[in-house]
């Protein structure tokens, strides 16, 4: 088993690694266990020069300092959970409440801010496990999760989500990568396509209303690929809540499907996106404002890159109408997603 190299140490006096995937077609992703964290994708561009296309800092202090969620898996619920309450087989749970007076990614200590056990690591994949305790951020159960990461020759990298509990709780898992195609700049330029035709309106604390409203005629519609910051300046309801792209869509079909795809132009990277999960929340990095350092010691202001979130609908718990967040012991969550690196 390749255990890594040491890359900085918890103030706990835990070590943190750093560990390398790498394929023929000249893409190199790099996972840190804190986090269960994608540190950084070198990708080729059309002319085949290797390019960043993350956002990500240059050491372990960076990333204790964030609250980006760069890169990391969040969870134990990713996204918001209102009031940080929901009832559950008729239990009232209450949960840490880090949002304002909401619940976001997890709790003061999610997933992204612990670290996970290496459980197999090789050139091609690696796989973290992580047991999160009964009552953790207020969460029931224990919640044994696990993630894999797999590199093929073929430029997808594939994440796949696992999960089991002893007490009924929910369970949303999801990756936080920033992506900007272009390796530096803002992402506005580049080129987005979604396969949905709704999405979940959200209200001015950026959680969902329970409506379920057509993209059809808003600046939400990204059925047709255009550029990401077209429509972002509207008069629209849903962008002056949000101040950019901060939604869940609900994405067409079942299945592992294609749901997505970016493509910058200048430099001719692409990423398409497969997942089995039914939401995806585009998040256009409206909350960066400069105070996170990139890897050169440059600041990443608003719109530095763009995250694609596969996952369940926000706040799903409290909103019986969504597809389901509950897992209950016997019963095995696991959910895919696959960022397929190409270029045009």
């Amino acid at each position: 088993m390749d255990t890594g190299s040491r890359w900085g140490r918890l103030p706990s006096g835990e070590w943190v690694h750093r560990y390398r995937l790498s394929n023929e077609a000249g893409v190199e992703v790099y996972l840190s266990d804190y986090g269960a964290t994608i540190l950084s994708i070198m990708a080729p561009d059309r002319d085949g020069a290797p390019g960043e296309v993350t956002l990500g800092h240059s050491s372990l202090g960076g990333y204790l300092g964030s609250r980006a969620y760069f890169g990391c898996v969040v969870g134990r619920y990713a996204n918001r959970i209102r009031d940080g309450m929901f009832t559950l087989d008729g239990v009232a749970c209450r949960v840490t409440r880090n949002h304002g007076r909401h619940h976001l990614h997890g709790g003061l200590r999610g997933f992204d801010k612990v670290l996970w056990s290496l459980k197999e690591a090789g050139p091609s994949g690696a796989s973290f496990s992580y047991l999160s305790r009964d009552g953790e951020e207020g969460y029931p159960g224990n919640l044994e999760a696990r993630v894999t990461y797999t590199l093929n020759d073929r430029s997808k990298l594939r994440v796949v989500y696992e999960a089991k509990t002893d007490k009924a709780t929910v369970v949303n898992l999801t990756n936080h990568t920033y992506f900007n195609l272009a390796g530096g700049g803002d992402v506005l330029s580049h080129m987005l396509s979604l396969d949905a035709d709704s999405y979940t309106p959200a209200d001015a604390d950026l959680l969902p209303t329970g409506e379920v409203a057509p993209v059809e005629g808003t600046p939400l519609d990204f059925r047709t690929p255009k550029r990401v910051g077209r429509d972002m300046v509207s008069a629209h309801p849903q962008m002056r809540a949000a101040g950019g792209y901060d939604h869940n869509y609900v994405l067409n079909g079942s299945g592992l499907r294609r749901v997505a795809r970016l493509a910058e132009p200048l430099s001719g990277r692409a990423l398409e996106v497969h997942t089995t999960q039914p939401g995806l929340q585009l998040y256009t990095g409206n909350f960066l404002d400069g105070s996170d350092l990139g890897r050169d010691g440059s600041p990443y202001p608003r719109h530095s890159g763009l995250c694609l979130e596969t996952q369940h609908y926000p706040d799903s718990p409290n909103h019986p109408e969504y597809p389901s967040t509950a897992l209950r012991p016997g019963e095995a969550y696991k959910q895919e997603t696959v960022f397929r690196f190409t270029v045009e």
